[in-house]
Formats: structure tokens, C-alpha cells, sequence
């Protein structure tokens, strides 16, 4: 008979439990090497129960890397033989198909010992900045992409596994920085275990089997009975994805059934798979699945393993979107990020103040810099950036946004003390927001230059780019216009986003990212919301009138309500 927890107590212990992961993700912000780690929070730490079941994430959590997490972990689990789990034991892997998709998310996994038995299993998954291979999107298969691990041991019996940090060591440029971020996962899985069996032991638990089954049951509960106010039926999206140049564009084709309180999504006949990175596993497939059903139905309520049970996916092996062995991933993002808009255009008739316009930030814009300093040390650096974020039914989109992977953007700071590189300019972009009766996010643009000192010249610099928008800019929903294209250039002259590009001294890279989707007809915004974008500089005057119809006065700075009465009058005869 399990145990009953009164309201209470079971608040008090659900809120502990974030609190532990969230003291494990501190953890790694304080002991982490990389800046991709420290800075951008590319990394996401959580717990299960002893069956695989996420019981709780990180409040920073990365859904991209918890949501395939929930499934590979479980799957892991349940591959071992708890006979032969001894305490000390710590697993890693970065094996793309059973867990986050491509071979720079490597996790590792610690067993929770308690009571002289296995309780359940701290993880985390850090997006290491250098796996080694060849940082480029047009790799053509998982052997280009970089060092695969596949499930073994790191520590056995607390005792570390030398051979493998010897492997993983020579096959890396950047070796004591990735090695550095393995330790720090290990210390953030040790901080997690110990905090969980103190909680155990306060309130005089066995075990977390009784706190799962109640925490896990009463969340679904919740996330079905939101799923059920939807009425049945079937609802329909295709997305579009630029390819490289060449190519023809990826389809994906998405069928949402609404049935009950359960949620059946289809991507049947969507594009085989592709010869460059931008495959995806079901794991991270599922992952932007998940990522959308939840923010629509059930945002507040915290992430386990309840709130994915009424969804079910069915994605064809041998697509884009379920890639088999050995298919390119190491640019999966710039398809999987897509994922979450496809979800929400679908559901839009259905919901549409629970959805938004498409984002300038999906796909989030890497740019990884690598080579070597004057004096011949190696540097590897990431650099995660976003977009203007789409506008929803009742706010504009947030500006320079990641979403949906929820990373964070690079100080500059930051970039200029871990590499050589210089930062010349970084700005928001004037009428990059799709216009909109809410208005799309601004996007960004970022200027680096690299250093051309003529008494100890910089050998050549390599960058590899995973992004998108470049010819399809994120799309406006209910009359929303789209927002503004994303942009990469080097000395001037259009550059190749999609494979490795050489940079030399004197060379400066200018990258700007798109701008959100607009929501709803321009010509219904408040000329007063107008008339504060033009002075804040986000809106310029020409824009004012050619997109919403609002006519700022040129010598007072405020719009001019009768002017701009007749305009958007005689544009709405015009239409009609």
C-alpha cells in the first residue's frame, strides 16, 4: 500500500524537488569550463524514479535536451541490470538515437543509492563545444560529425574509467575544457544524488517510488484534463524548411489529433532523410512535440514524466524528423526547432490565444570559431544567438530571443576574453519585427573582426554555422506579417551558412538574425504602440506608414490620429 501525502506535504516536497536540480544546475554554472555552459546555459540536469521516469528538471532546462532526456533515460534504465549497479557507478554516453540527437550533447548518468538499493538516477546533458570532427551542417554522415560514446562506464565503483578519458582526450581540440565539463556534470549528478537521499531521510521516505507515482499521476491528470477542453478533431500544418543552396526544401507534414484527453500527432509524409546534419532523431523529434503540447495545455505546471503520457508520435523511419543510422546530426536543430511552430500553426484555429507567430530564433543560430591563437594554443568557442520571437494575441514578440530551445546569448564580454576575436557591433534591427497588430520580436545583428596584428598574425580562423531563415523568413499568423530574413556575410559579400568557412586577419563576419512573425492586421495596432516604437527606434518613420498605416509627425514625434484615420481607411477600401 503506498503512502498518502496530504496537500500540504505533497507541495512542500514537490517544490523540493525542483529545488534539487535547480541546486545541481548551479552547480555546473559555478564549475563548468566552457562559456557555452557557463554563460548560455546550453545544458540541462534532472532526475527519475527507479523505473526511468523523469520525476523533475532544472527550472533552466533546455526542452530540446530534457524532452529527449524523459525518453532516452528511461530507455537506458531499463537496458540495466540493477544486480550488477554498484554505488559509484556513473554511465556517459553521447549516442545520438538514445538520447538528445547529436554527438555534442553527451550525458551522464549516476545511479541514487538509498537504503542499500538503487531509488532512481540523476542526469545531465551538456552540449559540449568541441566533440571533436568536422564542425560544419553539410557533414554527410555521423562519422563526419565528430567522437561517437557509445553507453559505458565512466566511473565503476567510484573508481574513474582512465581509458575512456584517454579516448575522449585525444580526440577533441579543446581536451582539457572537455574534459573539464565531464567532471563538472559528474559533480552536478553527485549534488543531486546527495540532496535527494537528505530529503529522503527528513521525511522518513523508503524510497521515491510513492512521491513519483503521486507527483507523476497528478500531473497528467491536469495536462488531460486541459487536453479534453479542445474539441475532437483532427488539425492540420506543413512546414517548410530551407535546404542549402541546391537542394529542394524539406516538408514536413504534421496531422494534431484532438481525441479525449489524449493527443495523437502524425508526421506521415513528411521528407526522407537528407545527406547533411539536418536529420532528427524521434527522441529530439518528440522533444519540440512536447514542447509545444505543453506550453499550449499546461505551461505552469512543472515538467515530468505525467505531462508527456497523453501524447503519442508517430514519425516514419527514414525521415527527416527519424533518421536512421548513420544520417548526419549534428545540425539537427535546424530542422527540430521547427517542430514546435509546425505544432502551434496547427492548433491555431483551434487555440488561437494560446499560440504565436514563428519565431526569428527558430532555428536558434549557432556559430561555433575555432583555430588556433599566435602563439599556437588551440581555442574552440559556441556561440548560441536568437531572433525577434513571434507575436502572440495579446503582447509583441520578445526581442533577440531563443525559442523554443530556451538558451541564453553569449556576452559579449565574455566572447572577447575567450577568444581572439573582436566584437564590433551588436544591435537591434530596425523594422525586423514582422508587422503585426501585435508586433514580431526584433531581430539582432553582431560584427566580429578578426584580429590582423602584423608582429604575431592570427593563423586562420574556421566557423561553422547551424542556422536558418536566410531565404524563408518566420511567418505572421491571423494577417501577422512575416519578420525580416536572417543575413551572413563576410568583407561585404554573401557567405555560405551552411559549411565551413576560412577566416583570415583583417576578415569581418556581420550576422544578423530574423526578426519574429507579426500577429493579426497591421492596420489595428494602436498608432500610440506605433508612435512608441518609432521613438524608442525599433519602428522607423517610413515603416510606420507603409506597414501600419500610422503617420508620425515629423516635427512633433507623435502620431497623427486624423492622417492616420484616412490612411488605413483608404487602404481597407482599397483591399475591399
Amino acid at each position: 500500500m503506498g503512502i498518502t501525502f496530504d496537500p500540504i506535504t505533497l507541495e512542500i516536497l514537490w517544490n523540493r524537488l525542483i529545488s534539487i536540480v535547480d541546486e545541481a544546475d548551479s552547480t555546473v554554472a559555478r564549475t563548468a569550463f566552457s562559456s557555452l555552459l557557463r554563460d548560455a546555459h546550453d545544458y540541462t540536469c534532472m532526475f527519475t524514479d527507479r523505473q526511468g521516469r523523469e520525476l523533475a528538471q532544472g527550472s533552466m532546462a533546455t526542452p530540446g535536451q530534457s524532452g529527449a532526456m524523459a525518453l532516452g533515460v528511461k530507455g537506458i534504465v531499463n537496458r540495466l541490470d540493477f544486480e550488477r549497479i554498484k554505488p559509484g557507478d556513473v554511465y556517459i554516453t553521447n549516442d545520438p538515437w538514445a538520447l538528445a540527437g547529436h554527438l555534442n550533447d553527451v550525458c551522464v548518468i549516476s545511479p541514487v543509492f538509498y537504503k542499500g538499493g538503487v531509488t532512481g538516477f540523476t542526469g545531465c546533458v551538456f552540449h559540449h563545444s568541441d566533440i571533436g570532427g568536422r564542425v560544419s551542417s553539410d557533414n554527410h554522415d555521423v562519422f563526419e560529425d565528430g567522437l561517437f560514446i557509445p553507453l559505458v562506464k565512466l566511473y565503476d565503483a567510484g573508481v574513474l574509467n582512465e581509458a575512456v578519458i584517454e579516448m575522449i582526450r585525444w580526440n577533441v581540440r579543446t581536451p582539457d575544457e572537455v574534459i573539464g565539463d565531464i567532471r563538472s556534470q559528474t559533480a552536478a549528478n553527485h549534488v543531486c544524488s546527495e540532496k535527494i537521499c537528505r530529503m529522503l531521510e527528513e521525511y522518513h521516505l523508503d524510497g521515491l517510488d510513492d512521491l513519483a507515482d503521486e507527483v507523476i499521476g497528478r500531473t497528467e491528470k491536469s495536462m488531460r484534463e486541459a487536453i479534453a477542453g479542445v474539441p475532437d478533431g483532427i488539425y492540420r500544418s506543413r512546414g517548410i524548411v530551407e535546404q542549402m543552396e541546391g537542394k529542394d526544401d524539406l516538408v514536413i507534414e504534421a496531422a494534431v489529433e484532438v481525441k479525449g484527453s489524449d493527443i495523437i500527432v502524425d508526421l506521415e509524409g513528411s521528407s526522407p532523410q537528407v545527406n547533411w546534419g539536418g536529420n532528427v532523431v524521434y527522441n529530439f523529434t518528440f522533444a519540440y512535440v512536447f514542447m509545444a503540447m505543453k506550453s499550449i495545455f499546461d505551461p505552469d505546471i512543472p515538467n515530468n514524466h505525467g505531462c508527456a503520457a497523453p501524447i503519442v508520435l508517430r514519425a516514419p523511419k527514414g525521415t527527416v524528423v527519424n533518421c536512421k543510422f548513420p544520417a548526419a546530426v549534428a545540425a539537427r536543430m535546424q530542422v527540430g526547432h521547427f517542430l514546435t511552430e509546425i505544432m502551434y500553426r496547427a492548433l491555431a484555429p483551434a487555440l488561437p490565444d494560446k499560440v504565436i507567430a514563428a519565431s526569428g530564433g527558430t532555428p536558434a543560430t549557432m556559430n561555433v570559431f575555432y583555430g588556433r591563437r599566435n602563439d599556437g594554443r588551440p581555442w574552440h568557442t559556441v556561440m548560441i544567438r536568437g531572433g525577434g520571437m513571434g507575436a502572440g494575441s495579446r503582447s509583441d514578440g520578445e526581442y533577440v530571443y531563443i525559442f523554443p530551445a530556451n538558451g541564453a546569448n553569449t556576452p559579449v564580454e565574455i566572447i572577447e576574453s575567450d577568444t581572439p576575436m573582436i566584437v564590433e557591433c551588436r544591435e537591434l534591427l530596425a523594422d525586423s519585427g514582422g508587422p503585426g497588430r501585435m508586433k514580431g520580436g526584433l531581430g539582432r545583428r553582431v560584427v566580429f573582426r578578426m584580429p590582423d596584428d602584423e608582429q604575431a598574425p592570427l593563423p586562420p580562423v574556421n566557423l561553422g554555422i547551424q542556422s536558418g531563415r536566410y531565404r524563408l523568413p518566420p511567418e505572421g499568423l491571423f494577417g501577422g506579417k512575416p519578420g525580416a530574413r536572417a543575413r551572413f556575410e563576410v568583407n561585404g559579400k554573401t557567405g555560405n551558412p551552411y559549411g565551413l568557412t576560412q577566416l583570415f586577419p583583417g576578415d569581418v563576419v556581420t550576422i544578423d538574425v530574423a526578426g519574429g512573425g507579426g500577429y493579426g492586421n497591421p492596420l489595428e495596432r494602436d498608432p500610440t504602440m506605433v508612435e512608441d516604437d518609432v521613438r524608442e527606434g525599433y519602428v522607423t518613420r517610413e515603416a510606420a506608414q507603409r506597414d501600419y498605416g500610422v503617420v508620425i509627425d515629423s516635427e512633433t514625434g507623435r502620431a497623427n490620429l486624423r492622417a492616420t484615420e484616412e490612411l488605413r481607411a483608404s487602404r481597407a477600401d482599397s483591399a475591399g
